[in-house]
Protein backbone atom coordinates (compact mmCIF):
# COMPACT_ATOMS: atom_id res chain seq x y z
CA UNK A 1 0.00 0.00 0.00
CA UNK A 2 1.51 3.16 -0.71
CA UNK A 3 1.63 5.99 1.69
CA UNK A 4 -0.86 9.39 1.20
CA UNK A 5 -0.07 12.40 2.80
CA UNK A 6 -1.86 14.83 -0.16
CA UNK A 7 -5.15 14.15 -2.10
CA UNK A 8 -5.61 16.60 -4.49
CA UNK A 9 -7.85 17.80 -7.59
CA UNK A 10 -12.05 17.64 -8.65
CA UNK A 11 -14.09 16.33 -6.06
CA UNK A 12 -17.67 15.15 -6.61
CA UNK A 13 -20.32 16.78 -4.81
CA UNK A 14 -22.45 13.88 -4.22
CA UNK A 15 -24.11 15.48 -1.05
CA UNK A 16 -26.24 12.57 -0.15
CA UNK A 17 -27.24 11.08 2.96
CA UNK A 18 -27.44 7.91 4.54
CA UNK A 19 -25.04 6.45 1.04
CA UNK A 20 -24.81 2.72 1.94
CA UNK A 21 -22.92 -0.04 1.12
CA UNK A 22 -25.06 -1.34 -1.34
CA UNK A 23 -25.37 1.71 -3.05
CA UNK A 24 -21.64 1.90 -3.39
CA UNK A 25 -21.64 -1.57 -4.41
CA UNK A 26 -24.72 -3.59 -5.21
CA UNK A 27 -24.89 -6.80 -3.67
CA UNK A 28 -24.57 -8.47 -6.74
CA UNK A 29 -21.28 -7.84 -7.71
CA UNK A 30 -19.65 -9.27 -4.33
CA UNK A 31 -19.27 -12.87 -6.05
CA UNK A 32 -15.82 -11.30 -7.59
CA UNK A 33 -12.41 -12.53 -5.82
CA UNK A 34 -10.51 -9.55 -7.26
CA UNK A 35 -10.84 -5.81 -6.63
CA UNK A 36 -10.18 -5.20 -10.41
CA UNK A 37 -13.37 -3.91 -12.30
CA UNK A 38 -15.92 -3.58 -9.47
CA UNK A 39 -15.55 0.57 -9.79
CA UNK A 40 -17.24 0.17 -12.97
CA UNK A 41 -20.11 -1.08 -10.87
CA UNK A 42 -19.97 1.86 -8.11
CA UNK A 43 -23.41 3.50 -7.48
CA UNK A 44 -24.99 1.61 -10.16
CA UNK A 45 -28.32 2.74 -9.41
CA UNK A 46 -27.42 6.57 -9.00
CA UNK A 47 -25.43 6.38 -12.70
CA UNK A 48 -28.29 5.18 -14.37
CA UNK A 49 -29.67 8.17 -13.74
CA UNK A 50 -29.58 10.79 -16.32
CA UNK A 51 -27.89 13.87 -15.30
CA UNK A 52 -26.33 12.43 -12.42
CA UNK A 53 -23.02 13.65 -11.15
CA UNK A 54 -21.10 10.49 -11.77
CA UNK A 55 -21.22 11.14 -15.98
CA UNK A 56 -20.29 14.74 -15.60
CA UNK A 57 -17.92 15.97 -17.36
CA UNK A 58 -16.45 18.35 -15.03
CA UNK A 59 -15.83 15.67 -11.98
CA UNK A 60 -14.17 12.72 -14.49
CA UNK A 61 -11.48 11.38 -12.60
CA UNK A 62 -11.93 13.19 -9.62
CA UNK A 63 -9.50 11.66 -6.81
CA UNK A 64 -12.71 12.66 -3.90
CA UNK A 65 -15.58 12.29 -2.98
CA UNK A 66 -18.11 14.71 -1.02
CA UNK A 67 -20.90 12.94 0.34
CA UNK A 68 -23.27 13.75 3.22
CA UNK A 69 -24.22 12.48 6.77
CA UNK A 70 -23.54 8.30 7.77
CA UNK A 71 -21.65 7.85 4.64
CA UNK A 72 -20.94 3.91 4.31
CA UNK A 73 -23.85 2.98 6.55
CA UNK A 74 -25.28 -0.64 5.98
CA UNK A 75 -23.45 -3.89 5.49
CA UNK A 76 -19.34 -4.47 6.34
CA UNK A 77 -18.44 -5.57 2.99
CA UNK A 78 -14.80 -4.29 2.27
CA UNK A 79 -15.84 -4.62 -1.31
CA UNK A 80 -17.69 -1.23 -1.01
CA UNK A 81 -14.17 0.50 -0.33
CA UNK A 82 -12.34 -1.70 -3.15
CA UNK A 83 -14.96 -0.06 -5.47
CA UNK A 84 -14.10 3.36 -4.61
CA UNK A 85 -10.95 2.57 -5.16
CA UNK A 86 -10.97 0.90 -8.24
CA UNK A 87 -13.70 4.43 -9.16
CA UNK A 88 -10.30 6.60 -8.48
CA UNK A 89 -11.55 7.80 -5.04
CA UNK A 90 -8.85 8.30 -2.58
CA UNK A 91 -10.81 10.03 -0.11
CA UNK A 92 -14.14 10.56 1.06
CA UNK A 93 -15.21 13.93 2.88
CA UNK A 94 -18.68 13.63 5.23
CA UNK A 95 -20.47 15.03 8.29
CA UNK A 96 -19.97 11.30 9.54
CA UNK A 97 -19.12 7.78 8.84
CA UNK A 98 -20.20 4.27 9.53
CA UNK A 99 -17.62 2.83 11.48
CA UNK A 100 -17.20 -0.58 9.70
CA UNK A 101 -16.80 1.34 6.52
CA UNK A 102 -14.70 3.60 7.82
CA UNK A 103 -12.04 1.12 9.40
CA UNK A 104 -11.89 -0.58 6.02
CA UNK A 105 -11.45 2.69 3.87
CA UNK A 106 -8.42 2.82 6.34
CA UNK A 107 -7.34 -0.54 5.45
CA UNK A 108 -7.32 0.38 1.77
CA UNK A 109 -5.49 3.77 1.96
CA UNK A 110 -8.72 5.72 1.53
CA UNK A 111 -8.69 8.93 3.64
CA UNK A 112 -12.02 9.66 5.35
CA UNK A 113 -12.51 13.32 6.26
CA UNK A 114 -15.07 14.12 8.63
CA UNK A 115 -15.91 17.91 9.01
CA UNK A 116 -19.09 19.55 10.40
CA UNK A 117 -22.36 19.93 7.89
CA UNK A 118 -21.22 23.67 7.67
CA UNK A 119 -18.11 22.73 6.03
CA UNK A 120 -19.21 20.20 4.26
CA UNK A 121 -21.56 22.53 2.26
CA UNK A 122 -19.07 25.06 1.37
CA UNK A 123 -16.78 22.55 -0.01
CA UNK A 124 -19.96 21.43 -2.19
CA UNK A 125 -20.46 24.58 -3.35
CA UNK A 126 -16.71 25.53 -4.04
CA UNK A 127 -16.59 21.66 -5.56
CA UNK A 128 -18.95 22.62 -8.67
CA UNK A 129 -15.86 24.69 -10.34
CA UNK A 130 -12.46 24.43 -7.88
CA UNK A 131 -10.15 21.50 -7.02
CA UNK A 132 -9.80 20.80 -3.38
CA UNK A 133 -6.36 19.55 -1.19
CA UNK A 134 -6.57 17.09 1.32
CA UNK A 135 -3.24 17.44 3.61
CA UNK A 136 -3.15 14.46 5.67
CA UNK A 137 0.12 15.46 7.67
CA UNK A 138 -1.38 18.88 8.56
CA UNK A 139 -5.08 17.54 8.45
CA UNK A 140 -6.37 20.28 6.72
CA UNK A 141 -8.39 20.43 3.55
CA UNK A 142 -8.07 23.48 1.42
CA UNK A 143 -10.15 25.15 -1.12
CA UNK A 144 -11.01 28.83 -2.88
CA UNK A 145 -8.42 29.71 -0.02
CA UNK A 146 -10.14 28.36 2.61
CA UNK A 147 -8.98 26.22 4.68
CA UNK A 148 -10.78 23.18 6.73
CA UNK A 149 -8.84 21.00 9.51
CA UNK A 150 -10.16 17.66 10.59
CA UNK A 151 -9.11 15.18 12.80
CA UNK A 152 -7.74 11.41 12.52
CA UNK A 153 -6.90 8.84 15.05
CA UNK A 154 -2.99 9.77 15.37
CA UNK A 155 -2.47 5.37 14.68
CA UNK A 156 -4.37 5.38 11.01
CA UNK A 157 -3.14 8.98 10.67
CA UNK A 158 0.75 7.46 10.76
CA UNK A 159 -0.07 4.44 8.81
CA UNK A 160 -2.14 6.05 6.08
CA UNK A 161 1.36 8.27 5.72
CA UNK A 162 3.57 5.56 5.56
CA UNK A 163 1.10 3.15 3.67
CA UNK A 164 0.96 0.46 6.57
CA UNK A 165 -1.40 -2.26 7.06
CA UNK A 166 -1.78 -4.41 9.51
CA UNK A 167 0.96 -6.59 8.28
CA UNK A 168 3.28 -3.55 7.43
CA UNK A 169 2.73 -2.81 10.88
CA UNK A 170 3.65 -6.10 11.94
CA UNK A 171 6.51 -6.20 10.13
CA UNK A 172 7.68 -2.62 11.27
CA UNK A 173 8.47 -4.55 14.90
CA UNK A 174 10.69 -7.48 13.03
CA UNK A 175 13.84 -6.76 14.69
CA UNK A 176 12.38 -6.86 18.15
CA UNK A 177 10.68 -9.80 17.21
CA UNK A 178 13.27 -11.80 16.16
CA UNK A 179 15.15 -10.61 18.89
CA UNK A 180 12.99 -11.89 21.57
CA UNK A 181 12.42 -15.63 19.43
CA UNK A 182 16.66 -15.67 19.61
CA UNK A 183 16.41 -15.42 23.86
CA UNK A 184 13.20 -17.08 24.20
CA UNK A 185 15.45 -20.25 24.92
CA UNK A 186 17.58 -18.33 27.79
CA UNK A 187 14.66 -17.49 29.18
CA UNK A 188 12.92 -20.99 29.82
CA UNK A 189 10.14 -20.43 27.12
CA UNK A 190 9.61 -23.62 25.37
CA UNK A 191 6.67 -24.27 22.76
CA UNK A 192 3.81 -26.09 24.24
CA UNK A 193 3.31 -29.52 22.90
CA UNK A 194 0.00 -30.24 21.22
CA UNK A 195 -1.94 -32.59 22.57
CA UNK A 196 -2.76 -35.95 20.50
CA UNK A 197 -5.96 -34.57 19.00
CA UNK A 198 -4.34 -31.00 17.76
CA UNK A 199 -1.79 -33.77 16.19
CA UNK A 200 -4.18 -35.78 14.64
CA UNK A 201 -5.77 -32.12 13.78
CA UNK A 202 -2.66 -31.16 12.46
CA UNK A 203 -2.20 -33.99 10.14
CA UNK A 204 -5.97 -34.74 9.03
CA UNK A 205 -7.77 -31.53 9.67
Amino acid sequence: MNGVTRVEGRAIPLGLRNVDTDIIIPADHLKTVTREGLGAHAFETIRAEPGNVFDDPRYSGAPILIAGDNFGCGSSREHAAWALLDLGIKAVIAPSFSDIFAGNAFKNGIVTVALDPAAVDRLLEIAQDQSLAIDVEALKVTAAGESFTFTLDPFRRECLLKGLDEIGVTLEAEPAIADYEARAPMLGWKPAKPSAERRLGLRFG
